[in-house]
């Protein structure tokens, strides 16, 4: 189930990206992907068209419910820059040939990604052997079925015994509560709904430790970013100074908060417990050795092989290092 969904994704992915134009400078608009429910400071810039008068062009945001499909919207061109996709899905599509670049993180996170188990089952970390054979909702191909996976494989259960369903994080609410599916995965609001119906297996410091690391990066098609590096650079720094004033906490975090909230079409205290969890690394810290300095490509190798070891890919690329591009970043940084 997860081969077949994942793998065809894949070569829809690829194959779309031979009808994909080049996206050329003159062009008077671009658009941008990005998440309900996911709030992130970038979406004060948003709203008050910060980005616009940077870039001295329209936006056109649209949103998506996962990354696996921002990939496919890259692909056909019909977008250029995906904010916050989660690196699993950037993995699958690289991995399967699409061309695509990370250009800089976007959100560090582990408690906003997890797997919930139905409180009716009474399994935690103690008895998950019981999962074995259970019904599960899982967005294939993200950062929330790489958690997955790893969880499984740390209780020793056998993926290949259960029944998995690809479904959206808020889908696989949904179902968690209507009794549907034993198990859901996802990420953001969804999550939180999901936890209500049940419980998790691990924390985020529990998943941290076993390697599951849950990050986020802003992504665009590599012909988009050799032929618009400068704008890009523009993109980046409204995006760092959005994060450099939520990081900044006080008044300016206060001014921001029921602006994001209205925008990820949330309230404002979910939006709070939303960002409490979040971390936005600096330009300087997103170029250094733990970030894409070196460390994030190497993590992309360690979540392609997973995802090799579990039949969800066919293959990994030989390095990852070719599929992060950080000079924009570091135009930005100048700017």
């Amino acid at each position: 189930m997860i081969n077949k969904t994942v793998s065809a994704f894949v070569a829809g992915a690829v194959l779309s990206m031979t009808g994909a134009t080049a996206f050329a400078d003159g062009h008077e608009e671009i658009t941008v992907a990005y998440f309900l429910e996911w709030p992130m400071p970038f979406q004060f810039a948003k709203v008050n068209g910060t980005y616009e008068e940077a870039l001295g062009k329209k936006i056109n945001w649209v949103s998506f419910d996962s990354g696996v499909a921002m990939s496919a919207a890259m692909a056909s061109g019909d977008v250029q820059i995906s904010v916050s996709q989660g690196v699993p899905p950037f993995v699958v599509a690289t991995s399967g040939g699409q061309d695509l670049q990370i250009v800089d993180v976007a959100v560090s996170y582990s408690e906003n990604d997890n797997c919930v188990v139905a409180s009716g089952l009474e399994i935690d970390k103690t008895s998950a052997a019981e999962l074995a054979g259970k019904k599960v909702a899982v967005p294939l191909g993200t950062a929330a079925h790489y958690g997955f996976l790893k969880q499984m494989d740390h209780f020793g259960v056998d993926v290949a015994g259960m029944s998995v369903v690809d479904m959206a994080p808020a889908e696989g609410a949904a179902a968690l509560s209507q009794g549907a599916v034993d198990m859901a995965c996802g990420w953001g609001g969804a999550l939180r709904r999901m936890k209500e119906s049940g419980n998790i297996l691990l924390t985020g410091a529990e998943k941290e430790e076993l390697g599951i690391l849950v990050f986020d990066v802003t992504s665009a098609s590599a012909s988009y970013v050799s032929e618009n590096g400068d704008e890009l650079a523009k993109f980046l720094k409204v995006t760092a100074d959005a994060n450099a004033m939520w990081n900044a906490g006080g008044d300016d975090a206060a001014k921001m908060l029921p602006v994001i909230a209205k925008d990820a079409g949330m309230d404002e205290a979910a939006t709070a417990e939303t960002l409490a969890g979040f971390t936005f690394p600096s330009i300087d810290e997103q170029l250094g050795e733990k970030w894409l300095g070196g460390g994030s490509q190497s993590f992309m190798g360690g979540v392609a092989q997973v995802f090799v070891e579990s039949g969800s890919i066919d293959g990994a690329l030989d390095s990852y290092v070719g599929t992060v591009n950080t000079d924009p970043l570091t135009a930005a940084k100048g700017m």
